[in-house]
């Protein structure tokens, strides 16, 4: 898929920045454990970034190359995953579900429940798998800190289940099906499985500094520094490792690691709006509930989309933007800034208080 040119901000373009959630294409067989027993059953998705994920037949659905990612997983109550560590920020936005982060390289050294609206942001390097623990399918949102495809380590056990699935993974990080029997393996080099030793991996740190690592949704607060503070608009700090130019400080989530983004939390209602602006940083957007009007501007051309409930767009930097809520319930919105240190928006007006 090519990558999408965000140069002028066309109608074209902007629907091209647009994933639905029912338009979200998942695969099976994103990662060397897909067909491992015990492990089917998850559907994954990379929604905006480059290509990251083992199987070469997976391709990005907003190709463009940022200094982070965007990704999902959607999983049913019977699924237990693999425990992986990632070398990067890896943040778990709940959409839907109830679900059980376990932490140590056999999930044997704690866990957090987390449920619709609550934020984690996990350790690089830290062993981590979910599993979801109420009936239904459940869906998460996840950000990354990196577009590396070579940041994840998984442990021994999946990749022998997998070369005895005929599934071999190779240093270009992506895997390859030998069942067939003709494949060439010395044009090659393979990949060897994770080290038992775990040497590079971060010790698991006490549950009480992890819980630090979460935000739950009822204590999101509104900041009343913010450029978007009016009436029926609040905008919340999530994710903030920097106090920002933009009036918010390092709180809740500050964390002692980098993430290369801001996450924030955009709550706006009925008939309330934020008027036409622009940004120095990309944004993506993710409406958690309820629905959103986005305006458009790009030169001589206007448009806009109505966004619902899980579907997820990005805008490039310097586009004039608009937000507006015309249904009859909040909508709440997750915003990823692709900076640590975002700047105060350009409005066209200033915004009504």
């Amino acid at each position: 898929m090519p990558q999408t040119d965000l140069s002028t901000s066309t109608p074209q373009v902007m629907r091209k920045c647009l994933v639905r959630y029912a338009d979200l294409q998942a695969c099976r067989t994103s990662y060397i454990d897909a067909t491992a027993p015990g492990f089917a059953g998850r559907e994954t998705f990379e929604i905006v970034g480059s290509a990251r994920s083992n199987s070469p037949s997976r391709q990005v659905q907003v190709r463009e190359q940022l200094s982070f990612s965007i990704d999902a997983a959607r999983q049913s109550f019977e699924y237990i995953g693999p425990q992986y560590s990632y070398g990067a920020a890896e943040v778990f936005v709940v959409h839907t579900g109830q679900w059980r982060l376990r932490f140590g390289p056999n999930g044997e050294d704690g866990s957090l429940d987390v449920g619709p609206g609550d934020v984690a942001s996990i350790p690089p390097n830290l062993f981590r798998g979910f599993n979801k623990v109420d009936d239904g399918e459940g869906f998460l949102w996840i950000p990354r800190g990196r577009n590396d495809p070579n940041n994840a380590t998984g442990l021994p056990a999946p990749f022998r289940a997998a070369e005895n699935d005929c599934l071999r993974l190779v240093q270009s990080a992506t895997f390859i099906d030998t069942s067939n029997g003709t494949y060439e393996l010395k044009s090659v080099e393979m990949e060897p499985s994770a080290k038992d030793d775990g040497s590079t991996q971060m010790s698991t740190p006490p549950l009480d500094q992890l819980t630090h690592c979460l935000v739950r949704s009822t204590a999101m607060k509104a900041d009343f520094k913010s450029p978007f503070a009016a009436h029926g608009v609040e905008e919340a700090g999530v994710i903030t490792p920097l106090s920002t130019p933009d009036g918010f400080s390092a709180d809740p989530i500050g964390c002692w690691w980098p993430h290369g983004f801001n996450l924030r939390r955009l709550t706006i209602q009925t008939g309330s709006y934020v008027p036409t602006h622009a940004r120095h940083e990309v944004e993506v957007l993710f409406v958690q509930s309820g629905t959103v009007e986005i305006g458009w501007h790009g030169g001589q051309t206007e448009d806009s989309l109505i966004l619902g409930a899980g579907d997820t767009l990005l805008i490039p930097a310097g586009t004039q933007r608009s937000f507006r809520n015309t249904a009859s319930c909040p909508a709440v919105l997750f915003i990823v800034r692709g900076t640590e240190q975002p700047q105060v928006p350009t409005f066209s007006s200033a915004p009504t208080s």
